[in-house]
């Protein structure tokens, strides 16, 4: 059995949050980052960006990267809670806090406009993570692999997560995995797709997504721009604890950890 050629991205975050949608004033975050979160990343060091009344980029290399399979394994040290102070700029934050709207006074100093919020942001310590990509055009996982080491298409700092969350890059290359069926703890998170990306040669039974343990979740992916609003595609995908047994997969033998590509659609 062959086998399959992929890029491997191993990724160090002394800190990182990768917020659950919809939570506000405690904002959750995900073990792991969703696949929305790392698309950003590669559309990041490829230089693809939205144009101002296009729903989506323009760039030549954007859709070939909806095209792309993508494999997110990840581990932290720990969980901290910080809490931080927000700006809400409604007109009645403002007036709450100056009593009318043309007031930016507080105590005889001069403040910004709004009122303040006061949050909880639950924040990653010590966050490694292992991304593995498979593409039909091995030249185009080539120009990523250049890409993270050349910044001159780079639009912002390299991130994942906040823009504070810098990341350090610790391998960038291609390995070999085969097809696995060994079980076991793996003591790390997975996204297993419902939508696997299966290749020609992995072979599942039809149950396989029912019989895969961890919590349903619809994650987000790519995103068209209507009204200035992102609007995401989303796939179903079961977070996972790394308990997974009865179950093929492709493996990374060097570092023992299954890849489950998402297949993203496009």
């Amino acid at each position: 059995m062959e086998n399959l050629k992929i890029l491997k991205v191993k990724i160090y975050q002394p800190q990182a949050h990768y917020r659950i949608p919809f939570t506000y004033q405690r904002r959750h975050t995900y073990p792991i980052p969703p696949y929305s979160t790392f698309i950003g990343l590669l559309c990041n060091i490829l230089g693809i960006r939205n144009l101002e009344g296009k729903e989506e980029p323009s760039h030549q290399n954007y859709h070939k990267l909806k095209k792309i399979k993508i494999s997110i394994c990840g581990a932290f040290e720990s969980k901290t809670t910080e809490w931080t102070w927000f700006r809400n700029l409604s007109k009645e934050s403002h007036n709450s806090r100056f009593v009318y709207h043309e007031n930016r006074y507080v105590s005889g100093l001069l403040e910004h406009p709004g009122g303040q919020m006061p949050v909880l942001i639950d924040i990653l310590n010590n966050v490694n993570l292992w991304i593995y990509l498979y593409h039909e055009d091995e030249n185009f996982l080539e120009n990523i692999k250049d890409a993270f080491s050349n910044s001159k298409n780079w639009i912002y700092p390299l991130h994942l997560g906040r823009a504070e969350d810098w990341i350090v890059l610790e391998k960038v290359d291609f390995v070999e995995i085969k097809i696995s069926d060994i079980g076991g703890s793996f003591k790390k998170f997975f996204w297993i797709p419902k939508e696997l990306w299966t290749g020609n040669n992995l072979q599942l039974r039809n149950d396989w997504f029912e019989k895969a343990s961890g919590l349903l979740y619809k994650i987000p992916t790519f995103y068209k721009l209507k009204n200035g609003i992102r609007c995401f595609e989303y796939i179903d995908a079961k977070l996972n604890d790394g308990e997974i047994y009865d179950l093929k997969f492709y493996l990374d033998e060097e570092e023992k950890i299954p890849v489950f590509f998402a297949n993203l659609g496009g």
